[in-house]
């Protein structure tokens, strides 16, 4: 299997990499101390096609790659876990459904302003009693002639607040379990919608997290996304996918605390020499380097066999578990190189450190990921 580059690949991942040193570099610390996502950087990730990666180019999209999407996640997260985390939800969990299950209608109401970057989505599954335990979930949408009327409320939603497009799962027969549940999608502004609590975050501060309460929310029937029943299954396979971005946005964090971490070491001088020059500075460095390339090449040929059309339950679950738990390591050692200064905001390694905590909780926490590949691996 090769996983080279090709040279599109290789002048997409420069111009991303120059786009978020030149755009979002200089910004990280205001906005991560604002807790705030600047909405004036939106037309700016559109122009690259980063608003609609992987959307199909009738759609107003880029139609680019799962790998060239890990590519853009990659080098967003090298410089800002949370404005790739922000992106990322957008592309492939809100738009990415839309995409796979919507109606040719569907498509091009929502798909072509969030691919332009003049509107923003979000994707509510998690609830207060349905974490992990995804098909518990208690929000209901019950048929009322033309609508559903959807009660309940979502919690830990990216764009919770921000969101003018939101795909949520409802139960919509009771008794059936997951096959008894629906997919929706709700417009920001009908009465019985409003965003509830905003997260004050450890890490990941600068994309929105908030609570989303739906209350007697009349929503037209032909705002059902996918068949009725099949809400769960197609949001398995949404995160299927979605964990494949998850871990390539481990891997650009691991590779910015990586990278932030070496520059330190061959700068900062102790006992005469750079602290790069001592063994026990070294061997983390070296063996940092090599967890990240294990964790990339995991990353990469998960997204290529998804771009082959293969099945990747398995290979996306242990990239995700792997890179994520590579980038906490990769992060705390960065934090430990540079000493006293990796514990204040002057410079980059605590916020790495704070940001990194989330890749192995989001989109399904490392147990979780273990009990996926047990069931793949150990089936009987």
């Amino acid at each position: 299997m090769d996983l080279r580059f090709t040279a599109d690949q290789e002048l997409l991942r420069r111009s991303i990499r120059e786009f978020a040193e030149s755009e979002i570099r200089p910004h990280v610390r205001e906005w991560d101390e604002a807790q705030h996502f600047p909405p004036e950087l939106l037309p700016k990730l559109a122009a690259l096609g980063l608003m609609g990666i992987q959307c199909p180019e009738e759609y107003g999209g880029a139609a680019m790659s799962t790998v060239d999407y890990c590519i853009c996640i990659e080098e967003l997260a090298r410089v800002d876990p949370s404005i790739c985390l922000s992106v990322a939800a957008h592309n492939g969990l809100g738009a990415a459904h839309i995409a796979a299950f919507g109606t040719e209608e569907q498509k091009r109401k929502y798909l072509v302003p969030l691919a332009r970057g003049e509107k923003l989505a979000a994707w509510a599954l998690t609830e207060a009693s349905a974490g992990s335990d995804a098909a518990a979930i208690r929000t209901t949408a019950v048929r009322d002639g033309g609508c559903w009327v959807i009660n309940g409320s979502k919690q830990f939603i990216t764009h919770g607040r921000s969101g003018d497009v939101i795909v949520v799962m409802a139960v919509t027969s009771r008794g059936k379990g997951s096959r008894g549940m629906s997919a929706f999608i709700v417009e920001r502004g009908p009465a019985g919608f409003r965003a509830g609590k905003k997260e004050d975050k450890l890490g990941m501060r600068a994309s929105e997290t908030s609570e989303v309460i739906f209350d007697n929310c009349r929503v037209p029937a032909s705002q059902m996304l996918g068949a009725e029943g099949q809400g769960f299954v197609n949001a398995m396979q949404v995160l299927d996918a979605g964990r494949i971005g998850i871990a390539a946005l481990a891997v650009g964090l691991a590779q910015g605390a990586y990278d932030a971490a070496c520059e330190y070491a061959f700068m900062r001088r102790q006992f005469g020499q750079p602290i790069g020059a001592f063994q026990s500075i070294r061997a983390k460095l070296v063996d940092n380097w090599a967890r990240i390339e294990a964790a990339r090449l995991l990353t990469y040929r998960a997204a290529s066999m998804r771009e082959a059309g293969r099945r990747t339950t398995l290979e996306a679950a242990m990239a995700k578990l792997y890179s994520s738990e590579t980038a906490v390591r990769v992060a705390e050692d960065g934090v430990q190189i540079y000493g006293g200064y990796g514990f204040v905001k002057d410079y980059p390694a605590e916020k790495f450190f704070r940001d990194v905590k989330l890749t192995t909780i989001g989109e399904g926490t490392s147990e979780i990921q273990r009990l996926v590949i047990a069931r793949q691996l150990l089936a009987a």
